[in-house]
């Protein structure tokens, strides 16, 4: 396959197809690109666009996020989903003010040493922010590369050391068109070449396509979701959306029992809690596993975020 001739058809593709997401614009800080890759993490970018803005208007560089409570940074991450991703960003603002200034670093080796930051992340600012010609390997480019390059319908169930050797070798040389390159193939994964339903006849590079060539077979293995519905990640995010509503502590017993007394009514986040009906031992474990996350903390009046 003509890599050079690949690099151009997805970069002229991308010029017309790619989304105006505020951490690509010119005006760009590393400090935004480095708070959008924690934020999708897992998450989709419909669910991260209005909590990246509120956040960058309300901590728009390094030392504004590490001057707050860890706290506060929990209650404005919202229903992202995965709030140790809050408490791991603010540790990671602390540890930028204090080994570089209050400015994100710009080298890989220093970006892998900050909290919560592994190797993708690390990889992925060191490009986007900086321009750096890094192998960027994320859900999306591996589903392309599988498919593109492999003739496979999905990548490995994780990453494996060829993915990465393969990823690299089809980086162009050029810094600037490497991190072209590594966005676009990113963006074709997020918005034809989709896990469920790849818009093929969308796609730019479909006549060198492997897997189509190859009759696009079926998947090797069935991807399994994680479940929701009655588990102890739904009860612990009930419980966290009580904390991140309240201005005072909250008494333990109000997590465990609806109060019988509805004279004063209660609130829509402890309504929520309470139309789980979970049980008891399930309610406790969830209660302790903040707690013991440092994502609550237990006073005399009660339980609340961190200070």
């Amino acid at each position: 396959m003509d890599t050079a001739e690949l690099h151009h058809s997805l970069s002229d593709w991308f010029d017309g197809a790619a989304r105006d997401l505020p951490w690509r614009l010119p005006g760009r800080t590393p400090w935004g690109v480095l708070v959008s890759e924690f934020m999708l993490q897992q998450t989709p970018v419909s669910r991260v666009l209005p909590v990246w803005t509120e956040w960058m208007k309300r901590w728009p560089t390094p030392p504004d996020l590490a001057a707050a409570p860890a706290g506060d940074a929990l209650r404005h991450w919202g229903r992202l989903g995965y709030p140790r991703r809050a408490l791991r960003l603010h540790a990671a603002a602390t540890a930028v003010v204090v080994r570089h200034e209050g400015e994100v670093p710009d080298r890989y080796d220093e970006l892998l040493a900050l909290p919560g930051v592994g190797t993708y992340t690390a990889a992925a600012v060191a490009a986007f922010a900086f321009g750096r010609r890094e192998t960027v390997v994320d859900t999306n480019i591996r589903r392309v590369h599988a498919r593109l390059i492999g003739g496979d319908a999905l990548p490995a169930p994780s990453l494996t050391a060829a993915e990465t050797r393969r990823a690299t070798e089809l980086l162009p040389e050029d810094e600037a068109a490497s991190v072209r390159w590594n966005v676009a193939v990113m963006e074709l994964g997020a918005l034809v070449c989709t896990a469920r339903t790849p818009a093929c006849a969308q796609c730019p590079v479909l006549d060198r396509c492997a897997w189509v060539a190859a009759g696009r077979p079926a998947p090797t293995y069935v991807p399994k979701g994680q479940p929701w519905a009655g588990t102890d990640r739904q009860v612990r995010g009930a419980i966290m959306h009580v904390l991140r509503h309240s201005e005072h502590p909250i008494p333990r017993h109000l997590v465990h029992e609806r109060p019988v007394d509805l004279a004063h009514g209660i609130s829509a986040e402890f309504q929520k809690l309470y139309t789980l009906n979970a049980p008891f031992e399930q309610l406790e474990r969830a209660l302790n596993g903040l707690l013991a996350d440092g994502l609550a903390e237990e006073t005399v009046q009660g339980v609340r975020l961190p200070g």
